[in-house]
């Protein structure tokens, strides 16, 4: 399946974040736990001159593409060409869906993939999330409680940004033109992610990461509420 598209992909994006020593990820390394009957959503992102490409979600177990605006009982595939993206949507996963998934682009009879991970359905998720969707003002803050099974307890976690593919190490401050991160872990079964001081340019998908284990996050940032100023007459 477009393995040769993805295998430059991947070489290409190696490369280019050895160059400029950035923490990033491996989309060949991302496995992604749900339990049974649960949902997910996954962002899949394209650069601005290929959104008029064709583009569909690809399940190596049952070899289907699912192409972009499709919506079906239990998947949507749906294009957000203002945010360079299309979102796939999962519902009621079932044990049988087990595999590898890939987001896919597609011009000329040529498929590049973009980003892939394993998805693995189990009763209890190696890394999980209390809630995918997360937002707030400009300015201030948001947290992400980030739990994980105890047999990742030891591994690395991580606070990454899908579209840039930036990650934010735990016992570390980070700070770019982003807003400042900062990661806390409690050494039992979760981690807490504080985003200090929101920008617009935040908003976007992210996901917590322990080891290879995985959970995608949406951030929503929106503008600042304006000051209330109080007028008194004597």
């Amino acid at each position: 399946m477009a393995t040769d598209g993805k295998n430059k992909i991947f070489l290409i994006s190696v490369g280019f974040w050895l160059i400029f020593g950035v923490e990033s990820y491996s989309g060949l390394d991302h496995v992604l736990t749900i339990n049974p009957g649960g949902s997910v959503t996954i962002p899949c992102h394209y650069n601005e001159e290929t959104q008029w490409q064709m583009k569909f979600w690809f399940s190596e177990i049952f070899q289907l593409r699912t192409y972009t605006n499709t919506t079906e009982e239990n998947l949507s595939v749906i294009d957000r060409p203002d945010q360079s993206l299309y979102t796939v949507t999962m519902r009621n996963i079932e044990s049988r869906q087990s595999g590898f998934y890939y987001c896919v682009l597609e011009s000329e009879g040529k498929e590049n993939t973009t980003y892939e991970l394993f998805l693995m359905v189990k009763s209890v998720p190696d890394v999980s999330v209390l809630s995918s969707s997360v937002s707030g003002h400009e300015g201030s803050n948001v947290s992400v409680q980030c739990l994980y099974s105890s047999k990742y307890r030891d591994t690395q976690k991580q606070w990454c940004r899908y579209k840039d593919q930036k990650c934010f190490l735990e016992n570390k401050t980070n700070t770019s033109q982003s807003s400042s991160v900062q990661i806390s872990d409690d050494g039992e079964n979760s981690f807490t992610v504080l985003m200090n001081g929101l920008r617009l340019s935040d908003s976007g998908w992210y996901f917590c990461s322990a080891g290879n284990r995985i959970i995608p996050v949406q951030l929503t940032v929106t503008e600042a509420e304006p000051e209330h100023v109080n007028f008194s007459t004597e």
